[in-house]
């Protein structure tokens, strides 16, 4: 099979390798349908070190099953699955209290022992656990459409989601979303699902603000830093935001946050921080009371009632990708999202 490999900052390349096997008896095999570059992906891309070892890349995938372990009970052969970016057995504590994103039976794709989900074949641990059917959808003749929103509930809708989720928000409250990437926009659509009385994207790339006001925004802050925190004070009366929901992950966008959030507000972070250490003193968070929150998006908590929206057509978060690219041309996909061509990239197979 053909599969996606990352040997060091900017170097990209499609192998191919063996097919994936049963290793447990609670794994099964999909055949990939789409996957997608993912803004986390840029990460490594931009800062990994050489290696003469390529690692393997891709978590977000939609496939048909093809083989299932002898432990599997709950998938066949020729079910069509959705597979969040994290694997879980659905079973555990963690897992039954909703973060199933700290099982301690789980764990991450991406890595020589797990493969990557960037491949024309996957091997999904923790199968009954991890994959989740779509009732009453034939991929081979769906709407492209569709599986575009299916696809971002492996993911990137779910993220925005569990940001709005963490951050409560709820009817009559001011949302502030910082990053327009495709998390972010995702969390605008997501926070109007919830009912958020104003939402405030904060995002300078009109092509993505655009469909973030027709997601929901009801205003765009352009500025960044203190002239941005400013604008939306003024924007909220010098009160500030109930909600910030930020989908960066970088430091300005951190201090932004608490510059916006209001007395007792809440910040809720899906950008994967890349930092160690953030302001929580007097000046920051302590000073309002307002409450840090988010972290790893729990997918498999909230995949089937979001399916059923995607499927309903009360959501369309599919909306994100503007390219498609086949296996072969993946190292482009990457390249342009880094260049801000694209803002997400969807691979088909």
């Amino acid at each position: 099979m053909k599969a996606t490999f990352l040997y060091g900052a900017g170097d990209v390349r499609v192998e191919t390798v063996p097919d994936p096997v049963i290793q447990q008896p609670t794994d099964a095999i999909v055949r990939t349908v789409r996957a997608c570059v993912c803004g986390s992906d840029l990460h490594p891309y931009h800062s990994m070190p050489h290696s003469e070892h390529g690692n393997p890349m891709g978590h977000e995938l939609i496939g048909v099953v093809e083989e299932v372990g002898a432990a599997v009970t709950s998938l066949r052969p020729g079910d069509f699955v959705i597979a969040p970016f994290a694997f879980q057995d659905n079973t555990c504590a963690f897992c039954r209290e909703g973060f199933q994103t700290s099982c301690p039976h789980g764990g991450w794709y991406g890595t020589p022992q797990t493969g990557g989900l960037q491949a024309e074949l996957a091997r999904i641990p923790q199968a009954d656990g991890s994959l989740v059917k779509v009732p009453d959808v034939d991929p081979a003749g769906a709407d492209p459409s569709l599986l575009a929103s299916l696809l971002t509930l492996s993911d990137v809708y779910l993220t925005g989601y569990h940001a709005a989720h963490m951050g409560r928000v709820e009817p009559g409250r001011t949302v502030t979303v910082i990053g327009d990437g495709a998390v972010g926009l995702s969390a605008v659509l997501a926070s109007r699902t919830m009912g958020a009385e104003r939402i405030i994207l904060m995002g300078r790339h009109t092509s993505r603000t655009d469909l973030g006001r027709e997601w929901g925004a009801t205003d765009v802050v352009a500025e960044r830093g203190a002239e941005g925190i400013a604008k939306v004070m003024d924007l909220t009366g010098g009160e500030g935001s109930h909600v910030v929901l930020e989908a960066v992950g970088h430091m300005p966008a951190y201090e932004q946050s608490y510059g916006v959030v209001r007395p007792g507000g809440v910040i809720s972070r899906v950008g994967v921080p890349q930092y160690e250490e953030a302001p929580i003193g007097f000046g920051s968070l302590f000073g309002k009371n307002a409450t840090l929150t988010g972290g790893p998006a729990p997918v498999r908590a909230y995949l089937e009632p979001a399916i059923r929206q995607v499927l309903e057509g009360e959501i369309d978060p599919g909306r994100v990708f503007d390219r498609s690219v086949g296996i072969d041309d993946v190292p482009a996909g990457y390249a342009a999202m880094d260049a801000r061509e694209a803002l997400k990239v969807m691979v088909e197979f």
